[in-house]
């Protein structure tokens, strides 16, 4: 698959750090931002596996994720927060992340759907 050629060592290792149910759920997710922008180049920013949606992107223009003991945090952005707030009703969300908890597949078209809301903000 395109998407192995891309994988970073240093995402590989974070999530090869975590407990298998968490890295069941790590490896999901990040399939799931790939599919959506299988440009992206992963890095690890804030300690935790981040996405650069344009080349170089700064924070702002990352997607990030980071596993936890009962969740999966899911970082797309404040505006697509509020944009998507309606369909996250199911989930515990801020201002700029959401929870997957891990007893519940991780929504595939809610996670891609966000991905391409926010690569359309950030693409002209």
């Amino acid at each position: 698959m395109k998407e192995e050629a891309i994988n970073s060592a240093e995402v590989d290792a974070y999530i090869s750090s975590q407990p298998a149910e968490v890295q069941q759920a790590l490896k999901t997710l990040r399939s799931y931002i790939l599919q959506a922008a299988p440009e992206a180049v992963e890095l690890i920013n804030y300690d935790i596996p981040a996405f650069a949606l344009v080349k170089d992107g700064k924070r702002e223009q990352q997607i990030m994720m980071a596993g936890y003991k009962k969740h999966i945090g899911f970082y797309p952005h404040p505006t697509t927060i509020e944009a998507f707030e309606e369909s996250l009703s199911d989930y515990k969300y801020a201002k700029g992340s959401v929870q997957f908890p891990l007893n519940k597949p991780i929504p595939k078209q809610l996670v891609i759907s966000m991905v391409d809301f926010r690569l359309a903000q950030l693409t002209p």
